[in-house]
């Protein structure tokens, strides 16, 4: 309890809180699509935005935001228009983000210490606006996610199925990477541009060792990655460590604990109790 004497680690916890239920939600179609490098490619187009901020003398965060949406639907226009060449159309949308990233930070003489913050997180930093701003991306991204969830599901298991069922992909998919940029953004915060991507492909890639249905894998993916960020902010402010980094180490070890087997145990166990509580209901009935 002596970590929420300090008003720093209660902005930290709420802005950590929110990240982690929102980043699975993303993330277990990003797995599920084979798209588990976006996270890390939209970060560079949000690094070059938060960099702009500064030039432009705007709230950084913001800008990141606005810029990493208009990216990730320039990226999905050139995915469909252009299919074949795709991955190369990608590559170069990154590593212009990062380009223009290296030069805003030149024009705005950004410090040292502020270019490591973006790219490694900076938690403990976070301010009411931050919050405010997270806590609103993340209303945005649960609602819009709710909205197209069907359809998510079944363009992520088979997109020409979708098509032949009426649903327009191209706008969906456009959706859903707008809402994947930010995520981005939000976790930026939290665990840094660098990092972000983990929190969205680890605890989901910890829950599909269950072994249990779509809905129950995203339940335990938003569990491990709320257990991540609680116990990685608690160890980082017990062992004076960077909290962006232990989050991420706590989901690793999360997930190399259920690679071990425990899993399995966990998922054995749920079944006997669930078999078991319908014995009991027959009986009662």
């Amino acid at each position: 309890m002596e970590v929420l004497q300090y008003d720093f680690m209660q902005r930290a916890l709420i802005a950590g809180l929110i990240t982690a239920i929102v980043c699975p939600l993303i993330g277990i179609f990003v797995v599920v699509r084979r798209q588990a490098m976006i996270g890390d490619g939209l970060g560079h187009i949000a690094f070059a935005g938060v960099m702009g901020g500064y030039v432009l003398g705007v709230y950084p965060t913001a800008v990141a935001a606005l810029v990493t949406m208009l990216g990730a639907g320039a990226i999905e226009f050139v995915r469909h228009r252009h299919a074949r060449h795709a991955d190369t159309a990608l590559a170069i949308f990154f590593y212009t983000g990062l380009a223009l990233a290296v030069i805003f930070s030149s024009m705005a003489r950004v410090p040292g210490n502020g270019i490591i913050g973006v790219l490694f997180g900076s938690i403990l930093t976070v301010t009411s606006s931050d919050i405010w701003l997270i806590a609103g991306s993340a209303i945005i991204v649960l609602a819009v996610m709710h909205y197209y969830f069907g359809r998510l599901f079944l363009m992520s298991f088979d997109e020409d199925v979708a098509r032949v069922a009426g649903i327009n992909t191209a706008l969906v998919g456009t959706i859903f990477s707008m809402m994947a940029a930010l995520v981005v953004v939000v976790g930026m915060r939290v665990v840094g541009i660098l990092l972000v991507s983990s929190l969205m492909i680890i605890p989901v890639a910890a829950a599909h060792l269950m072994r249990r249905g779509f809905k129950a894998t995203l339940a335990w993916s938003v569990v491990f990655s709320i257990i991540s960020v609680l116990g990685g902010l608690i160890l980082s402010f017990q062992l004076d460590i960077a909290p962006g980094g232990t989050i991420v180490i706590t989901a690793v070890a999360i997930y190399l604990i259920l690679l071990s087997g425990l899993g399995n145990a966990i998922s054995k166990l749920l079944k006997t109790a669930r078999a078991a509580g319908r014995s009991a209901d027959k009986k009662n009935y």
